[in-house]
Parts: C-alpha cells; structure tokens; sequence
C-alpha cells in the first residue's frame, strides 16, 4: 500500500491495537483513536499502557480492514508518545474523543463532573512512519 492509502486506513479507522513496550516485554492492546493533524488522539486511565510509554516514547499503531481471509488491509504506524498536558489542547483531544465515542465512561465521567471519577490522561501519537500491505 502507498503511504496515501495507508494513511487513508488510519484516518477512517477508529479501533487499533497499541504496541509499547511494558516491563521489557512487548505490549499491546485495543485502544480507540482519532486521527487529528497526522497524530492518532486517545485517552487512557493511569496504568500498565500510560506507564509503559512515558518510560518508552516510541510506539506504535497496527489497524486493519478485513473483510476475509483473502481481502484485507493492514497498517503500522510508528510514533511518539506525547502526553497532552496543556489544559486547551488536552481539552480539545477529550473533546474529539467524546464527539466521536459518546460512551467513553473515563471521559464521560469526568467532563460531567463526577468528583470518584479518576482524570483521564489525554495523549496523542504522533506519527513519523506508516507501512501497509494488503492481501485480494
């Protein structure tokens, strides 16, 4: 796949699986994205995920389009990790997220003001590679 085409993949997907290396072993889960500006926005509560990349920046994306063994698309993007702490834009990535997730719990939550409610730690990964492939 193109560079072009694989970013395609990335901007209309919205469901990826995380790469990041936790405890010196690889680590990877399903996270919900958007992708803004050539970064892929998410949110997290603090835990194995958030620890593993402020201690190791450098991560990466895998998503996929599959529509059955034969015909299907995939594609990793390599990035950085980014914190966002800056109380606008952190707001805005919380906001797009949301806008497009209304069911998150951790942001719904706490933009409703639920006091129990653990502050979600809104970061971006922004992105510096991308290869795909795809099979049919």
């Amino acid at each position: 796949m193109s560079k072009e085409e694989s970013l395609a993949l990335l901007r209309a997907s919205r469901l990826a699986r995380l790469g990041c290396v936790a405890d010196g072993e690889p680590y990877v889960v399903p996270v919900n994205y958007v992708f803004d500006d050539e970064c892929a926005i998410s949110h997290s509560l603090p835990g194995r995920k958030i620890t593993a990349m402020r201690a190791h920046p450098r991560v990466c994306l895998q998503v996929d389009e599959v529509a059955d063994q034969f015909h299907w698309k995939s594609v990793l993007a390599y990035g950085t990790f980014e914190e966002l702490k800056n109380p606008d834009e952190r707001a805005r990535a919380l906001g797009l997220l949301l806008s497009l997730f209304p069911r998150l719990t951790p942001v719904e939550s706490f933009i409703a003001g639920d006091a129990s409610a653990p502050a979600p730690i809104a970061y971006r990964i922004r992105i510096d590679r991308v290869t795909g492939i795809m099979e049919g």
